[in-house]
């Protein structure tokens, strides 16, 4: 029989443990998606090898032999090249160990080398076997471990990349079971359970795992409301400082950056706002155009040179006088929590600045505009700019048949001479059918999406060894984001000969203020919130005797510039061009703010701020909140007492054995100390009652006490008796209490 019941037990806490295994696993998967792991393969299998000599139960000496084996044998697969065990290879590991202890010493935690770091996750792995095994197995406590893994897969989906959805889903399904298990052999090891057939075998686990797969197939398929809060991520990034600013590894969180050597990856979307712009039309925010396309990324053809502008003036024109202007000025406020951006963000026709104390400098390479203030380089908190905003003539596009100048061909049909064959095959094959410069660029500005590309800002692969980052999107991947199509774009017209570059800044965000001038101004201001989710990429061509021109490839976004067909050319108003290009703006963020897709009477009351549904995340909404919540524990504590007595009386009316009879009793005990009737260590619970039926002028306590040692030592309760001292038990109570 004992050999039965150990068997069985053995099964049951095996299963416990394995149910371990499966949670460490969520911690494990995000780490791919989050750092810059490539491959968890090696990881997994030393955690299931370090796993089973656990549940084996082996001697700890045999134990430590084999994790610590292992753990070696994967260092030499991974980063050693001398022969296993020989005495170079121990030579290696010796250089590579004091290396990595004297950066640990000196606090150069980025000087740790894979290989040390690798040796510390495989430790982390080695202990928690052992922790786990601990917690599951021995003790079976493990709701905090279950606790613990749905808050780091919550504070993940939250903050990282990583899709924690179906993750929660293993978890859950995965914590019931193993909860269910634990509790119910904690039930069968008390004595008053006498069903040992139940002990012998595991078919009551079936019920319990039946039970858990249907309440998660529920809750999987059951409607669900959307969120009913306004996202608190954006305010916790802004308030912690590093809101817009750049990830680690593969994952990166969207804003303004200034490396663009190496594109590619995901990224985790930000709303932190970065400023307001005041304007009187919507435009793209340029901050600076790169021309070296390296295969990878961009960059910049030479050093900033910047050349300092007088009184504010900026000797910037990117086209002729050729193209219609429109005389604006436009006012920029920056976000205080944001990252600091010190250049200026500008629109096109740029030619003046308005700031105290500021002065600007232009570097005509990357045509990026310096700010600085007593000399020193630094962001600027508003300013206001006026520009020519230019509207451009596609008839004139269309016919411009003029030389490049020879400096613009030489800087901007740069390609690497590793750049496949077939993506120039492709570029020729899109437009072979058209004879001027604008159809041939708006061809390749509409393949895109006409040719089943996906926006994607998650799972966006980055090329490795010689993989060309313009081929990758165009034939493999085809999904990714602003700097996908943009850089695919520019690169495609190269291929053609035609000059192009590589523009980044924002898009104009989202409008919060309409109409604020209003009364008889002649001008009439929108306000526009943009963020760092409205950093942006798009493309400009070169076209003789117009200057550079705006396009937009990038899948969900429109073309902010302003294009027109000139008077006489009127009949091709209906034309593609016109109803691609003159056609009323959409949403520019539109893959990842689709809720500003509202119908126009509501939008135009969401814009004057007049929405009374709508709920604005203010600051201090925070420490109000947890005032509250303290003056809500307070309060709930000062009433501590009182909640329990009226707890335990519906208990005591509906279930009157004796081992609710106890709890009420010691609780009545607590009351009293808790009252200043405390009962002293050398007391007896009957002298404690005659003190306290004197105090009361009541034997209402001798009656409790003698029916609670009755049961105590007797093991004797009676029903009707309780049920009696039950009305004793509360009158006592509220007298105490007052």
């Amino acid at each position: 029989m004992n050999r039965l019941n150990h068997n069985s037990s053995y099964l049951y806490t095996s299963i416990l443990y394995i149910c371990g295994f499966f949670l460490f696993l969520e911690w494990l998967y995000p780490i791919k998606d989050i750092t810059d792991t490539s491959s968890l393969t090696v990881f997994l299998i030393y955690t299931l090898f370090c796993f089973f000599i656990s549940m084996m139960q082996m001697k700890w000496w045999l134990s430590f032999l084999l994790k610590g084996f292992a753990l070696l044998f994967i260092l030499n697969g991974l980063f050693l090249e001398p022969a296993f065990m020989t005495s170079l290879w121990f030579d290696q590991l010796f250089i590579e160990t004091s290396y990595n202890i004297q950066a640990l010493f000196s606090q150069q935690w980025y000087n740790l080398t894979p290989l040390f770091r690798s040796v510390l996750f495989l430790l982390l792995i080695w202990l928690m076997s052992y922790l786990l095994h601990y917690w599951f197995v021995v003790m079976k406590r493990i709701f905090l471990f279950v606790l613990l893994t749905f808050i780091y897969l919550a504070v993940l989906d939250t903050f990282t990349i990583y899709d924690s959805a179906i993750s929660i889903m293993r978890a859950f399904i995965i914590s019931f079971i193993a909860l269910g298990i634990a509790n119910f052999m904690k039930e069968l090891d008390k004595e008053t359970i006498q069903f040992t057939w139940i002990k012998k075998t595991p078919v009551w686990i079936l019920p319990l795992v039946t039970i858990v797969l249907f309440a998660s197939l529920v809750g999987f398929a059951a409607p669900k409301f959307e969120p009913q809060w306004p996202d608190p991520v954006p305010f916790i990034t802004s308030t912690a400082g590093n809101a817009g600013g750049s990830g680690i590894g593969n994952v990166r969180k969207v804003g303004y950056g200034e490396d663009d050597s190496r594109l590619g990856g995901s990224f985790v979307q930000d709303y932190t706002p970065v400023f307001e712009a005041t304007v009187a039309a919507e435009h793209y925010w340029r901050i600076e155009t790169k021309d070296v396309y390296t295969g990878k990324g961009w960059e910049a053809s030479a050093k900033p040179d910047y050349q300092l502008q007088s009184d504010g003036s900026i000797a910037l024109e990117t086209f002729t006088d050729r193209v219609e202007t429109k005389r604006l000025e436009t006012m920029l406020r920056f976000n205080e929590n944001t990252t600091a951006i010190e250049k200026l963000l500008y629109p096109y026709g740029i030619d003046q600045v308005y700031a105290a104390g500021g002065t600007y400098l232009l570097d005509y390479i990357t045509e990026a505009i310096q700010t600085q203030v007593n000399n020193e380089v630094t962001s600027m908190e508003s300013y206001t700019l006026a520009y020519e905003h230019p509207s451009f003539p596609i008839n004139q596009l269309k016919e411009v048949n003029g030389d490049d100048p020879e400096e613009i061909v030489e800087q901007h049909t740069q390609l690497p001479s590793t750049l496949p064959d077939r993506i120039g095959e492709l570029s020729e094959e899109l437009t072979v059918a058209y004879d001027n410069r604008y159809d041939k660029a708006r061809a390749i500005e509409r393949y895109f999406g006409q040719n089943g590309y996906e926006y994607e800002t998650t799972d966006v692969p980055v090329p490795s060894g010689d993989e060309d980052y313009v081929d990758q999107f165009l034939f493999d991947s085809k999904v990714g984001y602003c700097d996908n199509y943009s850089t695919s774009m520019v690169v495609m017209l190269r291929t053609l000969d035609i000059p192009a570059r590589w523009v980044k800044g924002f898009t104009s965000g989202e409008m919060i203020a309409h109409d604020i001038a209003g009364g008889e101004s002649e001008t009439s201001f929108d306000v526009y919130e943009v963020t760092n989710a409205n950093a942006h990429s798009w493309v400009e061509v070169y076209f003789p005797e117009i200057g550079w021109v705006p396009f937009e490839p990038t899948q969900g976004f429109t073309n902010l510039s302003d294009f027109h067909v000139e008077e006489e050319n009127s009949e091709t108003a209906t034309s593609e061009e016109q109803d691609d290009i003159l056609e009323s703006p959409q949403d520019v963020e539109g893959p990842e703010q689709p809720e500003e897709l509202l119908e126009e009477e509501e939008a135009e009351t969401v814009m004057a701020g007049t929405d009374t549904d709508s709920f604005n995340f203010k600051w201090w909404y925070v420490p109000a909140g947890i005032a509250l919540l303290a003056l809500l524990a307070f309060v709930v504590y000062k009433m501590r007492l009182r909640l329990q007595t009226a707890a335990l009386e519906m208990k005591l009316k509906n279930k009157r054995d004796a081992k609710t009879y106890q709890e009420a009793y010691h609780h009545l005990i607590k009351v009293l100390s808790h009252y200043g009737f405390k009962k002293e260590p050398d007391q007896t619970l009957r002298e404690f009652s005659k003190r306290i039926d004197a105090r009361y002028a009541t034997n209402e306590m001798g009656q409790l006490t003698a029916h609670f040692e009755q049961i105590l030592y007797k093991n004797e309760a009676s029903d009707r008796k309780t049920q009696e001292l039950t009305q004793l038990w509360k009158d006592l109570i509220k007298r105490i209490m007052g």
